[in-house]
């Protein structure tokens, strides 16, 4: 018989304890488990809310997205100084024929200089694929992978400035600091990986405006990229020899109270916040980043496909491997801005105002390879259906010349492309007229550029908003259609 206890009631034995308690303990180990599964699925089995769970388990946390997505992550290879369109990938028989003469039709007020007469591309073009893409014989490496392609000839933007279309090009505005694409994609989406960042921007040297382009702006400060710019260190300071991981998580986890004991006491303050979780992230990435930033273990083969055995192309080829890395590991969005060659840094590396035919040359050779292994290493690990590859600059180049061997800025009518997660493959959608002036058929604007983006990863670019000094924001702000023509 059980010994009686202080009010004569029997204490419960071992057996009868476990019997009554069991649901408890298995909700325990259930919670625990729920903490590393993505808000979302966490919130769908115990019936809550996804933007709740994303809410207590950190800014960084994945979210559900408002509809089912066709990719996850995004990798944007932005060409910085804006490339020639009828040189790469427009061509037009009628600016060869008349090349050199006056051109006949009259040209936007929105001009920086008044270039010349026309100029024919120096390069021929070829099609390529069961698609039939013509593409120019700059890219050769690129061409093999036509078929994968869904070429915009009809992209439209509105600064004809460096500064201010990069910025448009990056955020959505053209003057005033506002959150990055890879930010909203963060607020929208939160980050698969907790212990890298969510956003990275790998540029050996600044593009034109630089930090704003990958700035969070008014979103919380966790949603900024972190910029890579060492790619031999790509990660300085991450290493703390004189501090052990158990006095680094005690320190943090000061911080952390010291932290909670001001808040009560003031508003919430973002920027404290956001520079409170980069300390914990930094602490999670001392494990993680070294292996996802290290190289060594790349076969020969896949040093080779993307071309670091070569100094021509092992810059631009180390970013795009990198790239791959970091997609692979849950990485959200990675910029790779072409901004250096084994020749020089610029931060308008294809901003041919003269030595159009060596520079322009120089550039394609520098990246052909590298992009193009990207697209192959993508597909070869299943990656590319779920990624969304975008290529292009800030806008493109006059058909018309500046001096003998330059051509000026230009966002009237101009290229990119897209390939991966949910996009046309082998298409070419809108059309510049025969000079390649004027987008004339089916205009993709920059704002529906972003809204289509959006859409492809599963967002609504009218219901992804914040609100900020009196209003709701977005990445579109009160503009911007999908673009059916190019969803696969």
């Amino acid at each position: 018989m059980d010994r009686l206890n202080a009010r004569g009631r029997s204490p419960l034995s071992r057996r009868e304890l476990l019997a009554r308690t069991a649901n408890g303990f298995g909700l325990v180990a259930l919670q625990a488990l729920l903490a590393d599964l993505a808000p979302a699925q966490a919130a769908a089995l115990l019936g809550g809310a996804a933007d709740g769970a994303a809410t207590a388990a950190g800014p960084l946390a994945p979210r559900a997205p408002h509809f089912r997505p066709r990719c996850k992550r995004v990798i944007f290879l932005f060409m910085s100084g804006g490339p020639s369109h009828v040189d790469l990938f427009d061509p037009k028989p009628r600016l060869q024929a008349e090349s050199g003469a006056p051109p006949p039709f009259a040209r936007p007020k929105l001009e920086r200089t008044r270039t010349g007469n026309l100029f024919g591309s120096p390069w021929r073009f070829a099609q390529h694929g069961e698609s039939g893409i013509a593409i120019s014989e700059l890219l050769p490496h690129l061409a093999r992978h036509a078929d994968k392609l869904c070429v915009v000839r009809s992209m439209v933007a509105d600064n004809i400035n460096h500064n201010g279309a990069c910025l448009q090009m990056n955020t959505g505005e053209q003057a005033f600091q506002r959150p990055s694409l890879g930010s909203w994609l963060l607020h929208g989406l939160g980050s698969e990986n907790r212990d890298l960042p969510g956003y990275v921007v790998l540029s050996p040297a600044q593009p034109a405006q630089g930090a704003p382009l990958w700035s969070s702006a008014f979103l919380p400060a966790a949603y900024q990229g972190t910029l890579v710019s060492n790619l031999d260190a790509p990660i300085e300071n991450l290493a703390n020899g004189r501090r052990t991981e158990p006095r680094q998580r005690a320190d943090l986890d000061l911080l952390r109270e010291l932290n909670d004991r001001h808040a009560q006491q003031r508003a919430r303050d973002a920027a404290l916040e956001g520079r409170l979780a980069s300390f914990e992230l930094a602490f999670r990435m001392q494990r993680e980043a070294p292996a996802a930033f290290d190289l060594s273990g790349e076969s020969p083969a896949t040093r080779a496909l993307y071309g670091l055995d070569d100094p021509v192309t092992a810059i631009f080829g180390r970013q795009c491997l990198l790239a791959r890395r970091l997609v692979e590991r849950g990485v959200r969005c990675v910029q790779a801005y072409h901004t250096q060659t084994k020749l020089r840094a610029s931060c308008q590396l294809w901003d041919q105002h003269g030595s159009l035919r060596a520079e322009l040359a120089n550039n394609c050779a520098a990246t052909d390879r590298p992009i193009a292994g990207l697209l192959a290493d993508l597909e070869a690990r299943g990656l590319l259906d779920e990624t969304l590859v975008l290529w292009g600059g800030e806008f493109g180049r006059t058909p018309t010349a500046e001096g003998t061997d330059g051509r000026e800025h230009h966002p009237f009518g101009f290229t990119m492309w897209m390939a991966g997660g949910g996009v046309k493959a082998g298409h070419v959608h809108g059309a510049t007229d025969e000079y390649g002036w004027h987008a004339v058929e089916e205009p993709v604007h920059v704002h529906d550029l972003h809204a289509t983006l959006l859409h492809l990863m599963g967002l609504d670019h009218e219901r992804l908003t914040y609100r900020h000094a009196g209003r709701d924001w977005r990445l579109t702000d009160v503009f911007g259609n999908v673009v059916q023509g190019l969803l696969a």
